[in-house]
């Protein structure tokens, strides 16, 4: 949710900030904006749609000449008017941002960086600023004029004053910062010290690059990579000075803070396209390696086979595993689902039972919790803010506290008691793929580890658990090797009114994801139904216009699976299955299967997950829309 970039070097800022920005067009916005210091003033320029709107704002260009141009000729347009902004927004500092409307609509005015009145001093801003109300009245009082509809406005014009009271901006800021509520990752510049930029963070994520002669800021890390892999992962309320030659760091009351820069090891290539159309594409094809990234280090092998798992990023060994009375585990939006899985396997496996709740409701519903209790907090980004805060929650009532995210250095990870990472690479597509079966497979493994440590399940038993879980990125390319099913079906069904997802057990839960996957990227209205409960209500939206997946897997089940296709095909619906079965157990009911290979029934939610992902891929592109930039969507939602 929106993006922060920031330069102070010898180069001219323009071109680095824009193409800065365009790395972190992922994570969703509305408006686009620069301010660049030129010598003697803070130039601003910021519109209203995307960064390309921003280029032929100032270059006063359009990038697409005619309708007869490719996309890729329109990109290189785009890269030659993107680096002749610098002859017209000339400096060598400046700061960038990519909003998503919280506080205003979206528009030119409100759009950032703000500034104070005069316009010396320039911010941007990712988070929400929860009581700007109460300062921006307080201000107003004191004669202010305010432009704009923003929160963002407020933290301008109170730098402003205590500036004006003290003639140095870093007490100005963190002045500031002592009387702002809620979240914020800030950039300032000031044009009364142009050989600085200012960067604080709460709540929302901000990392600092270190180069050679020049320094940057950003909301993440692909967007620094052209130019350095030495990073800062500012930490909570931390405040950064960038000067080209060197970063100073402090805590809120101005004390330095000594800290190690972190060096990236992944490389930029992992965040282009890298020949498919799409990164959702792409990051699902990335699967299988991220499956076996995550799952092979984690894994002791005698004789060539899997025989335990270690998880040696845990630091005060697994003790608390085998104690624990119950796992309590919290998320948001598809890491949620991740979790409600994870619900079905610990209880299956280990025998523990265990409490899965929006992170959201988690924190406002006074819940009742014990230091018998294991926490486990899933975040794809780490700075999900409602999940934090479910987490700072537990940590408060002293429960033992394990987060699983993908983001090396992130808040979560570093908050935490243990971290586990989930290797799944950059996650550029706001739809999350990759993210969350890597998510599953680290859940799996910990339900797998705390049954052999509280004996719930025999040793040969587990052994071949781990032998079949060792195969599964290995099936899930044999899904993506052949997608024609899925991409043959969809063309028929692509605008259907209504899709369903049912299941019974884990592919109840599955169908959690495969109805969210859906409505992200193609905007079609989906649901997810345990199966036993289409009659007690949903039965009733059933009509020709609808499409009725059903998840499989579970051997066990597939006559009543069956029942229940068979239930809503005599109201006249579509019908889909994803199964495991080799046989003709849904050749009557089914208008077509897709079938994943066999594996064991607690494992299918991994495999099953995949051919569900390609149903939203492609009823998006078949629908003419961008699967990579659901529209209202952000990657890393770090506000309420």
């Amino acid at each position: 949710m929106c993006g922060i970039v920031g330069y102070v070097g010898e180069k001219e800022a323009t071109p680095i900030l824009v193409n800065a920005l365009k790395k972190l067009e992922y994570r969703g916005y509305d408006s686009a904006g620069l301010a660049v210091f030129d010598g003697q003033d803070i130039v601003v320029r910021k519109v209203k749609g995307a960064i390309r709107a921003l280029v032929e704002d100032v270059t006063k260009q359009v990038v697409r000449t005619s309708d007869k141009m490719s996309e890729a000729e329109c990109s290189k347009r785009e890269a030659s008017l993107i680096d002749g902004m610098k002859d017209i927004m000339h400096g060598t500092m400046g700061i960038g941002h990519t909003r998503w409307a919280t506080h205003g609509e979206p528009s030119d005015v409100n759009a950032h960086p703000q500034t104070n009145v005069s316009g010396s001093i320039a911010i941007v801003h990712n988070g929400i600023i929860e009581n700007y109300a109460k300062l921006k009245a307080w201000l107003q009082g004191q004669g202010v004029v305010f432009r704009s509809q923003t929160d963002t406005e407020v933290v301008a014009h109170l730098i402003n004053y205590f500036y004006e009271q003290t003639g140095e901006i870093f007490p100005a800021v963190l002045e500031t910062l002592h009387r702002l509520e809620g979240s914020y990752a800030l950039g300032v510049l000031c044009k009364d010290f142009p050989d600085r930029i200012i960067a604080a963070r709460k709540e929302s994520p901000l990392i600092v690059g270190l180069g050679k002669g020049e320094n940057f800021i950003a909301s993440d890390v692909p967007a620094v990579l052209e130019h350095t892999r030495d990073v800062y992962f500012l930490d909570q309320k931390q405040v950064a000075v960038l000067y080209s030659d060197h970063v100073d760091l402090f805590d809120e009351e101005g004390n330095r803070v000594i800290k190690e820069p972190y060096h990236v090891e992944w490389d930029i290539s992992a965040a282009e396209k890298g020949g498919y159309a799409h990164f959702m594409l792409k990051e699902i094809h990335e699967q299988p390696k991220a499956l076996t990234d995550t799952i092979r280090p984690r894994l002791v092998m005698e004789g060539g086979k899997p025989v335990d798992i270690k998880f040696d990023e845990v630091s005060k060994g697994q003790d608390f595993l085998k104690a624990a009375k119950r796992i309590v585990i919290t998320a948001c939006g598809t890491a949620y689902h991740a979790g409600v899985v994870a619900r079905y396997a610990f209880e299956k496996f280990a025998r523990v039972p265990v409490v899965v709740d929006v992170a959201s409701e988690f924190r406002y519903r006074d819940p009742i919790l014990s230091k018998d209790d294991v926490f486990i907090v899933i975040s794809q980004s780490g700075e999900t803010a409602d999940t934090l805060a479910a987490m700072r929650l537990a940590k408060e009532a002293g429960v033992h506290v394990i987060a699983i995210t993908n983001c090396v250095g992130s808040t979560v990870s570093r908050e935490a008691d243990d971290v586990i990472y989930t290797w799944a690479g950059p996650e550029i597509a706001v739809a999350s793929t990759k993210a969350y079966t890597t998510q599953l497979v680290c859940l799996y493994l910990l339900a797998l580890k705390s049954a052999a440590l509280r004996n719930t399940i025999s040793q040969d038993e587990y052994r071949a658990l781990l032998c079949d879980l060792e195969q599964i990125p290995a099936k899930v390319e044999q899904i993506l090797a052949d997608q024609s099913v899925v991409q043959k079906f969809v063309s028929n069904n692509f605008n259907k009114e209504k899709v369903f997802f049912i299941g019974r057990l884990f592919d109840s839960a599955t169908s959690l994801e495969c109805a969210l996957k859906l409505k992200e990227v193609s905007y079609m209205h989906s649901e997810a139904f345990a199966a036993g409960e289409l009659k007690h209500g949903p039965i009733a939206l059933v009509d020709k216009n609808t499409l009725v997946v059903a998840i499989a897997t579970w051997q066990d089940l597939y006559e009543k699976i069956a029942s229940n296709i068979v239930e809503v095909k005599t109201r006249g619906c579509s019908t889909l299955v994803i199964t495991q079965d080799e046989g003709n157990a849904f050749k009557e009911s089914a208008d077509e299967t897709i079938r994943i290979p066999v594996c064991r029934d607690e494992f299918a939610s991994i495999l099953s997950v995949v051919p569900a992902q390609l149903f939203a891929y492609y009823c998006s592109v078949y629908r003419g829309l961008d699967p990579d930039k659901p529209r209202n969507l952000a990657k890393s939602v770090t506000v309420e």
